[in-house]
């Protein structure tokens, strides 16, 4: 039984045979290996064209950004579930990934909503201010969180979402939607009736898309970051363990109440 509307049965990523692999139309071996870096790599994967100098630039840079920040829910998960199983190494930085949602990691690709929701209202003849006034106050009058807004360490600012932006003007790639990151910044402070730091979720998906990087993609760039971070975490974990002390500690600080809540 057919699940869905199919599209066309073709790839344009990668086919081989005997003598040769080729990734979008490109000789992997007799081209690509020791010409492209991983991230210029990626980038063709993702969009099937090899990255400008100002493009891999700032992958390089959100990659860096995003990849650690230090005893997270993901890597907590990581290193548990690796003590769990140690001959698994697949199974742990798994675990650290699903953990890469609206909260945790995943606000990157929500960032790059409001950004399109904002940028189709200009384009419908809303000033910058305007349209992201309306998408903000709207958000707090539905007492939901403010995508790429707050932050639980970095107050009054979150250092790396303001070394992303400082980058984004010297090398000339903020666009329109870098301007709009900044009008949200106004906005938001107007909606919630005080300043809040801009993570570093909302520069990530505003210069991403000023540089014309798939929209549907934008949360790849925190999964893939920290796919790295994991392993360097799991690295740790296997030289000096920690995820089972870190378990014990949990179940100690949770009280138990028979019968459900008190």
């Amino acid at each position: 039984m057919l699940i869905g509307k199919p599209g066309p049965a073709t790839t344009a990523i990668c086919t081989a045979d005997a003598a040769r692999i080729e990734i979008r139309g490109r000789d992997l071996a007799g081209d690509l290996m020791g010409r492209l870096g991983f991230t210029e790599f990626f980038f063709l994967l993702v969009t099937g064209r090899e990255p400008s100098e100002t493009q891999r630039f700032f992958l390089d840079l959100l990659l860096v950004a995003i990849a650690e920040h230090g005893l997270t829910p993901t890597a907590q998960a990581a290193r548990m579930t690796y003590d769990a199983d140690p001959s698994c190494l697949q199974a742990a930085v798994a675990a650290g990934i699903l953990g890469c949602g609206t909260v945790v990691l995943g606000t990157a690709d929500l960032c790059g909503r409001v950004l399109g929701e904002a940028q189709a209202r200009v384009k419908a003849g809303a000033t910058p201010q305007a349209a992201t006034e309306a998408i903000a106050r709207g958000i707090r009058e539905r007492r939901e969180k403010m995508p790429g807004f707050g932050h639980p360490i970095h107050h009054p600012v979150d250092p790396r979402a303001e070394r992303v932006l400082a980058l984004a003007d010297e090398k000339g790639a903020a666009g329109v939607h870098v301007a709009l990151a900044r009008h949200f910044r106004d906005a938001v402070a107007k909606a919630w009736g005080k300043p809040m730091p801009m993570n570093v979720s909302m520069p990530i998906a505003a210069v991403m898309l000023d540089l014309d990087f798939p929209p549907a993609i934008i949360k790849g760039i925190p999964i893939l970051a920290r796919t790295a971070g994991l392993l360097g975490h799991l690295a740790e974990e296997h030289e000096r363990p920690i995820g089972f002390l870190m378990a014990h500690h949990g179940e100690e600080a949770i009280a138990y109440t028979p019968g459900g809540p008190a």
